[in-house]
């Protein structure tokens, strides 16, 4: 009698242990969360308060890093608006989804996390920057109230009823919503400036110190916190709809910003994104990660919440491990790309991103950068002219107007010791051994990528759009 109510009392623990798991949070088959994708444009990640940023104030961004995981080595593929979307969504390469140039497109036919989760019972919706096309590669649901136009000079109050409306439409099904700003994006017009004295400012090491500069950098500020202030409001949003605690929130700073060295490079600050996850009941609040990922692991690891298999066709992997504290790390390396066309003249770039090490290769070494942008005075910017004047007259100005423009062909910089990437170790004999295992890596990655090289960074390859050298 005693063995078999034994049995009968370890029988039932094992049922009351297996219907806790199925219902727990963390299980993402059975009880599958929300999704809420909060994206800033051109905001360069260590700005940000709890990045290290010295100037800009960003309680609401800097609230949520304490209350989910903040990923300290993030990326995109491109720093430009449009491929890195394009990697966002797809979970692919600029090269496997054909959007290997700013203003283009992916390839027709190219599947999006917009087909994945929808198949996966989800209500996909996109509100704010858009910037992918085609439209039958990204299915998604428009819901209105965030601002589409990046270059707007004017504020235009966002509409936070038909966030909430999306999110309340069907309680019996889930829902992934990206709402993309289009702040900190030029013209920086957005936001209270007066809370940013340009005299008072702390300049980074990378910017050069002119009156315009800091006039400038005041105002870039002042989008920077008016971005936090729309993450507030959304954040709010969600507490209202009463599903705060079965969504995941991701937020992203996208690419950086628009001064020199910044977006259109492969620099840390062009490439480097700021990452934050918050998921109630499974991600302790303040944790921070050092795992390598970059945008093409996002829609993988989406797919992964969702529950659904994972894709063998896409360039990205699943980092739900790390999310869940079951790994440490996910990436032994992260690439990077750039062409400069149609943004300038050819300027072709490849990188690859270790633990360690930021290598970068310059296909075309001998011809100097030009971004069109910078050289026209945007949206009636005179920081950079004021900046090369400066650089006759100051050392420290002239090294960095001639490190954006003349660059060799390897620059190679210690992750840990030279953020700012000042220090190139590619021509030292300490670190050979480094260069040329991270060369041969990359160039693994580009026969795998059937990147030619030079040969995409062309008008001609632009116009074209499908060239016969893309799977």
């Amino acid at each position: 009698m005693k063995k078999i109510r034994l049995i009968f009392f370890t029988l039932l623990s094992y049922l009351s242990n297996v219907f806790f798991l199925s219902s727990a949070p963390g299980n993402v088959k059975s009880n599958r969360p929300n999704v809420l994708f909060i994206m800033a444009d051109d905001c360069t990640y260590n700005e940000i308060g709890c990045y290290g940023g010295k100037n800009a104030r960003t309680p609401n961004i800097d609230k949520l890093s304490e209350e989910g995981i903040m990923f300290n080595r993030a990326y995109v593929g491109m720093s430009m608006s449009v491929p890195c979307r394009h990697e966002l969504y797809t979970g692919l390469y600029p090269l496997e989804s054909g959007c290997v140039w700013n203003h283009s497109q992916s390839r027709p036919g190219t599947k999006s996390v917009f087909h994945y989760l929808n198949d996966l019972g989800y209500r996909v919706g996109l509100t704010g920057k858009k910037h992918v096309q085609p439209r039958d590669v990204f299915p998604y649901i428009a819901v209105p109230g965030f601002e589409e136009n990046c270059v707007l000079a004017k504020e235009k109050k966002e509409d936070l009823s038909g966030i909430k409306s999306f999110m309340e439409k069907d309680r019996n099904q889930p829902f992934c919503l990206f709402v993309c700003s289009t702040s900190p994006h030029a013209p920086w017009t957005l936001g209270d400036a007066s809370a940013y004295p340009p005299e008072k400012l702390i300049l980074p090491p990378t910017l050069g110190d002119t009156p315009e500069v800091r006039e400038a950098y005041s105002r870039y500020l002042a989008e920077i916190t008016y971005f936090d202030r729309q993450v507030g409001e959304v954040l709010k949003t969600l507490e209202e709809t009463g599903l705060a605690e079965n969504t995941i929130v991701m937020l992203s700073t996208e690419q950086g910003w628009q001064f020199s060295g910044g977006k259109w490079t492969n620099w840390d600050i062009g490439v480097h994104t700021g990452l934050i996850v918050k998921w109630p009941g499974v991600i302790d609040g303040g944790a921070k990660t050092d795992a390598l990922v970059q945008y093409a692991d996002i829609t993988p690891t989406l797919i992964d919440v969702a529950g659904g298999k994972a894709k063998k066709n896409l360039s990205g992997k699943s980092f739900l491990k790390v999310l869940l504290g079951k790994k440490d790390n996910h990436r032994e390396y992260v690439y990077c790309m750039h062409n400069n066309v149609p943004e300038g003249k050819p300027y072709p770039i490849r990188t690859i991103i270790s633990e360690e090490y930021h290598y970068i290769r310059n296909l075309l070494p001998d011809s100097t950068y030009f971004e069109k942008h910078l050289e026209a005075a945007a949206h009636n910017e005179n920081w950079w002219q004021s900046w090369k004047s400066a650089g006759g007259r100051s050392e420290r100005e002239r090294f960095l107007v001639d490190r954006f423009y003349h660059r060799p062909a390897d620059e190679l910089y210690s992750v840990k010791d030279d953020p700012d990437q000042f220090n190139n170790l590619a021509n030292s004999r300490e670190y050979a051994r480094i260069r040329k295992k991270l060369y041969r890596e990359l160039e693994k990655w580009m026969k795998k990528q059937n990147d030619p090289g030079i040969s995409v960074d062309t008008q001609s390859a632009y116009k074209n759009k499908y060239y016969h050298f893309m799977k």
